[in-house]
């Protein structure tokens, strides 16, 4: 079922739609966030390249037939998404970097690739959310400032303490220059 972009959703039989609904029933009840794009005109080579981004963040693309993903949406009590024409839908567990994924790609390939709609929080999300959220700061990011934050009135301790010693070397060094003139 995994050969090219086109050839991936046509001439299923029962079975492998089955397989195809039942396994994207799953990945979405795991998935913490959805997003679907429009991909026509896009070259196989291009969407793989979406692809290779994505796993590298842990997230997962898939060309879907409209009514195979909605089905398992269904499954998972997402009824407000709607799928027409062409899909392809990126899903996984952190929200801002799966929009980060989509929102940056789009803009790479502003021709061919563009955001509908987002499944984030509970909720059906139109581009502009999907996009708000590519501007918040990563996990990393929030990690990072949380440390700085933690580690500030240390450093300003360290700072405090330090500063008689700095000013008693430099009165030091203004009265040799003092001395010498």
């Amino acid at each position: 079922m995994k050969s090219s972009v086109g050839k991936e959703v046509k001439n299923l039989t029962r079975s492998q739609k089955e397989e195809v609904v039942q396994y994207l029933t799953e990945e979405f009840k795991n998935a913490s966030a959805i997003v679907d794009c429009d991909y026509k005109g896009m070259s196989v080579p291009e969407i793989e390249s979406l692809r290779r981004i994505a796993k590298e963040k842990g997230l997962k693309v898939r060309v879907v037939k409209n009514t195979l993903a909605l089905i398992a949406l269904r499954n998972n009590g997402i009824e407000d998404f709607e799928l027409k024409e062409t899909n392809l839908l990126v899903w996984g567990n952190d929200l801002v970097d799966l929009a980060k994924t989509v929102t940056d790609f789009a803009k790479e390939h502003k021709d061919h690739f563009k955001i509908k709609q987002g499944y984030f929080e509970g909720e059906v999300a139109d581009a502009s959310k999907i996009e708000a959220y590519s501007k918040l700061p990563s996990k990393e990011e929030l990690l990072g400032m949380l440390l700085s934050v933690w580690t500030a009135p240390l450093r300003n301790l360290l700072y405090v303490w330090n500063a008689p010693k700095q000013n008693f070397v430099t009165v030091l060094e203004n009265i040799r220059q003092q001395k010498e003139s």
